[in-house]
Parts: structure tokens; sequence; C-alpha cells
């Protein structure tokens, strides 16, 4: 294959969809032409940086190659990490590349936008030489793990809202129940299906003692700054009631602590009690596409983990991302978007007028003669994505949540992606891949963020 000039083979194609282009692979193949030096420095709140080291080509006959190479790098950094200001060390045409391409207007306008009010900071993209690159610094964050006493656990999922009671460290009620927030302007819509939520686990207990929540989204201070669960709130709407929606939601139970967390957060929170470790990439494949990461220290880092934007396809003809404009992100190849896009070229004629979470469903009782190309491929993507993750993130062990891996579907993606980094990287070593047992692939997350406030 050859793909901006730079050739490269790969062993494993997604079965129905053979025009993608691993961005993984695509990265190593540039990387062994490439001699200059280059590093890119990430800064997020609290001086907090993160830099990752390269090196270019920059021989001014591969000037697409190294914008493609270093553009994505950049978006990976961005959601993988988190940040308000780039520093492009080392190529100053690269970084005025980047700083046009991330100007407010310009082709990635809305990520700077988006990581601007997150971090209430003015993005920018600077240049340095790379001998005045900084250095990392960050700061980790220490998670509970106390499942003592009576607690609520809640998980807030794009498709189907998750609510567990836990009595020392028991789940003595869970339920899962569809909803739709992600399509409803309302904003008493979502803060009554959570107070019912939580109200029906509270029912299950003698008393309510603390309250943990698991939110796709970003949350500061319990607060909600960005989260597609409610993008279609308008913004006043949003400010007077979904900023503090889950603050005001616990107050209905009782004056308990209450601790709110992104829900890859979480996953890697449940992957680190089940196994007992560190080092883990938590993943819920459900409506989107959620990550979360406990270092070697059992803590997790403080960076964003919103791997859904981070690109993993190449491919000029990619899946498209509605809301940030972009092609070949990760929420399109791995969650339930994924399946919808690939029923067709498996000739499963979804229902027209089905919600998403409907359209997982028909397909996952669909037989499997007829899916398995559809969990052949997205194990294929994920076997890749996860070559190119393991480059930011220090991996031994990657835990597989969501209701995408619901069922023999969910084994087929695993052994697939298991495949395709035995085979395409085999230099990748003592990475496992895990999947809890079915009820805690689907309800797991929610007894995770019971563990999350300190009694």
């Amino acid at each position: 294959m050859n793909f901006k000039n730079i050739d490269f083979e790969v062993k494993h194609t997604p079965p129905l969809d053979q025009n993608f282009i691993a961005v993984a692979a695509f990265n190593r193949a540039y990387s062994n032409s490439a001699q200059k030096p280059l590093a890119i420095a990430i800064e997020r709140e609290n001086a907090q940086k993160y830099v990752y080291n390269t090196k270019v080509i920059a021989d001014g006959s591969h000037d697409d190659a190294d914008d493609f190479y270093v553009e994505r790098l950049v978006k990976l950094l961005l959601w993988a990490v988190g940040g308000f200001r780039i520093t492009i060390c080392g190529d100053e045409r690269i970084a005025a590349f980047i700083k046009n391409t991330y100007r407010p207007g310009g082709k990635r306008g809305f990520d700077a936008d988006f990581m601007s009010n997150v971090y209430e900071n003015k993005f920018e993209v600077l240049s340095s030489s790379y001998a005045d690159k900084p250095v990392t610094s960050e700061t980790p964050v220490p998670l509970s793990r106390d499942l003592s006493g009576c607690r609520i656990g809640f998980d807030a999922g794009g498709s189907d809202r998750k609510v567990s009671a836990v009595i020392d460290g028991e789940a003595v009620y869970s339920e899962e129940t569809i909803w739709h927030p992600k399509v409803t302007a309302d904003p008493n819509y979502h803060y009554n299906e959570i107070v019912s939520a939580m109200k029906t686990a509270a029912s299950k207990m003698p008393r309510v003692d603390a309250i943990g929540v698991s939110s796709a989204g970003i949350y500061v201070n319990n607060r909600t700054m960005v989260a597609s669960l409610f993008r279609m709130v308008p913004e006043d709407d949003f400010r007077r009631v979904i900023k503090n929606i889950y603050i005001n939601a616990a107050k209905e139970i009782g004056d308990v602590p209450v601790i709110v967390a992104n829900d890859g957060d979480v996953s890697a929170l449940a992957g680190a009690m089940s196994l007992n470790d560190t080092n883990i990439l938590g993943i819920a494949m459900g409506t989107s596409l959620a990550a979360g990461y406990v270092d070697s220290g059992g803590n997790i880092t403080g960076r964003l983990n919103e791997l859904a934007f981070a690109p993993v396809d190449g491919q000029e003809k990619g899946s498209w991302d509605e809301w940030s404009g972009d092609l070949g992100c990760g929420v399109k190849y791995m969650s339930q978007d994924a399946v919808a896009l690939l029923a067709p070229a498996a000739g499963i004629e979804l229902p027209a007028d089905a919600t998403p979470a409907e359209k997982l469903k028909f397909v996952q009782e669909q037989p499997d003669e007829k899916t398995a190309g559809i969990y052949k491929s997205i194990g294929c993507y994920l076997g890749h994505a996860l070559a190119l993750w393991r480059e930011i993130y220090d991996l031994r062990h990657v835990l597989l949540l969501g209701r995408v891996m619901s069922g023999t579907g969910g084994d087929l993606i695993k052994a697939t992606a298991e495949m395709v980094l035995r085979e395409d990287y085999p230099d990748i070593k003592n990475v496992t891949l895990h999947l809890p047992d079915e009820k805690n692939r689907r309800v797991g997350q929610s007894v995770a963020a019971a563990a999350l406030p300190k009694l």
C-alpha cells in the first residue's frame, strides 16, 4: 500500500472495509524514513505538560506525508492528553502548517474551540527550536476504590442508563434502562431520568452513604463542562440545569458525598479493581468510544482520554463524524455507530426509523454467520488502534466494556484484535485484552462508579 508517498503493508484489513488505512501502520512506515528530530508539547491546566518526541522526514519532497503524520499526531495528543497550547519544536514550516490548520475557522477549528472551552484558555500553536523543547510534567490523580457502606453507582450512557445499589462491595440491585439523552433538548427530561434511577437504587438499601457517577463527557469539580449526552440542550438551559445536574440530582437523595467522573476513567477504575493491577486502559464501546487509563502507580493521569475523537483511519473517504467534522475518528469505528455503518456491507438491512441502540440490538439478534464480518472488522479497527494508542499509554492490560462488547460479538472483536496485534505488530508484547463476564460488561461501570467517593 502507498499513502502520501509512503509504502507500507498490513497483514489484516477489516473484511468489510478494505480501503481502511491504519494510522498506526502508516506512522511506523513513515518513522522508518524520518531522521529530523521533532517534539510536540501540549500544555493543559496548572502548567502540566506532556511532550512527545518523534522524527520527521522534512526533505522537501515529502511535505504531504510530514503534514499528515504531524497533524494526525497532534490530533491524537489533543484528545488523549488534552490541552490548550501546542508547541511544535524543531520545524518552522510544520509549525506554521499546524497553526493554520488549528486556527479559528480552520480545518480543525472545532478541536481548537473545544479545547479552549474545556481549559478556559485561548488555544494557540507555538513554534520553538528542538533544543528549547520543554519536559513532561504531569501530576497524577489518586483514585478511590472504596466500596464500604451503602452506595449508589450511576452510569450515564448515550443509549442506556445503568444504576446499582451496592452494600459493602456487593451489588444488591442493578438495572439497565433505555433512554434518549442525545436527541432530547428538554433538560428536565435528563434531570428526571437521573433522579428516578437514583431513587430506585436508594429504595433497595437501608440508607445511602455516597453516590458515584460515571458519565460521558468532561467534568470539573463534579460540574459538566462538555458532554455529547446533552448536546441538544440549548446553551441557556445547559448553564441553568446541566452544569450542576449531578450535584442537584444527588441532593434529592440526601446530603451525602457525590463524585462525578468521566466514563472512560471509570472503565479504567473497573479494570484496576477487577484485575487488581495497574497500567490499564479501559475502553467502553457503546454510544461513543470512551477510554480511561490507570498508570503504574494505580492513579489516573488527569489526561482527557477522549479517544472517540482520536484518528485511527487515514483514508480520504473514511467515516465522517458529524460533531467534530473530521474523518477517521475512533467514535465511528469502535461504537454502536460502527455496527450500523458496517451492517449494509454485511447484507443486513436496518430498520430505517430505529435509534442507534435499537439498530445495535437488531444486529445482535441476527445469526452469527451474518454478523461475523461486522465484529471482525471492528476487532481489526481495535487491534490497529491499540498499536497506535500504545505510543502514548504504557499498557499491560486493556479492559473491553460497553454494549457493543456484549454476547458472542464481543468475543470475536477481542479475538480479532489480538490477532492483529500479534501478526501486524509482533514487537508489542505483554498486552492482555480482557472481557468481563456478561453482567459486568453491561453494568460493571455503575458498580465501579459507586467506589468513587471516599467516606
